[in-house]
């Protein structure tokens, strides 16, 4: 892996051979955004920005002589590379990992309450994407939970706005770990930013989910709900975090979390929950702090 992270900042044509390569692919979308914040942090950001301009130049010409969906580009391009760029600038200014996505935090929070305030009929804005599950769900021999989402369109259209909120933080957030992975793993002076396995969110944080999640349960406001449960949720990272620290500290096995990994796509909402509390009950207690002192 070593060689292949060195030949994408040895040279500009490279880079952008690379993001032109991944960019437009599903697979490799993510793919694309570790690569931008690799760039962003080994070469700084005003080259890997003209690299990225130069591969977006060169993908719009070659969808606009095919006669393709230049928009699209345009779309992936602001959907992913320049949330990367930004995040990798503001890890280099912070010099923190920790920081820089407890500022990520806060803007999804916010993210979240905006959009419940741009957006006054959420039915109406998600009907088409809700149309489209229900017909999935009715395909899937889904009734009862087709019936719940025609039954509870409110509902449905609140979660559908969480759930836009917390994948996108978790992608950019797993843009910004895998890319300054990927920065540390060449030879050279080490950034040291701080470690994954180290990742705490911190009490107000998690003060302020417990406050929105008193205020949400007493006025049942939907922006309240939605942006309380989205703090919540990003904990699920800090979890995961808890478990590598466990694993390095050897109080658990290596295939507990490969286990975890494997099972992450298949229990995805519960093991997602699961993660979420232990991260936040480790943000109030500090397990990591107190079992080091016993090592």
């Amino acid at each position: 892996m070593q060689p292949l992270i060195a030949w994408l900042v040895a040279r500009p044509q490279n880079a952008v051979i690379a993001l032109v390569a991944t960019l437009l692919l599903p697979l490799l979308k993510v793919v694309s955004g570790i690569i931008m914040v690799l760039l962003v942090l080994r070469q700084g950001v005003v080259r890997a920005a003209l690299e990225g301009l130069a591969a977006a130049v060169l993908l719009a010409a070659v969808a606009a002589i095919a006669d393709g969906p230049v928009v699209q580009v345009a779309t992936a391009v602001a959907t992913t590379w320049l949330p990367a760029v930004l995040l990798a600038a503001m890890l280099q200014y912070t010099r923190s990992l920790t920081l820089t996505l407890q500022v990520a935090v806060l803007l999804a929070a916010s993210a979240t309450a905006v959009l419940h305030a741009a957006v006054p009929d959420p039915v109406a804005w998600w009907q088409p994407v809700m149309d489209q599950l229900l017909d999935w769900a009715r395909q899937n021999n889904l009734q009862q939970q087709a019936d719940l989402m025609e039954s509870e369109p409110a509902m449905t259209a609140n979660m559908m706005t969480m759930a836009m909120v917390l994948s996108s933080w978790t992608l950019y957030a797993v843009y910004l770990l895998l890319g300054y992975r990927a920065s540390e793993a060449l030879p050279g002076t080490s950034r040291n930013f701080g470690r994954f396995l180290d990742l705490n969110f911190g009490r107000v944080i998690a003060l302020m989910t417990a406050v929105l999640a008193t205020l949400a349960a007493a006025s049942g406001a939907a922006w309240l709900q939605g942006t309380a449960f989205v703090l919540f949720a990003v904990f699920w990272l800090q979890g995961l975090a808890v478990l590598h620290w466990m694993y390095a500290a050897g109080v658990v096995p290596l295939f507990v979390v490969i286990i975890t990994y494997v099972l992450l796509p298949v229990l995805h909402v519960f093991l997602m929950l699961a993660l979420a509390m232990l991260g936040y009950t480790d943000a109030w207690f500090r397990f990591r702090r107190r079992a080091a002192k016993q090592i």
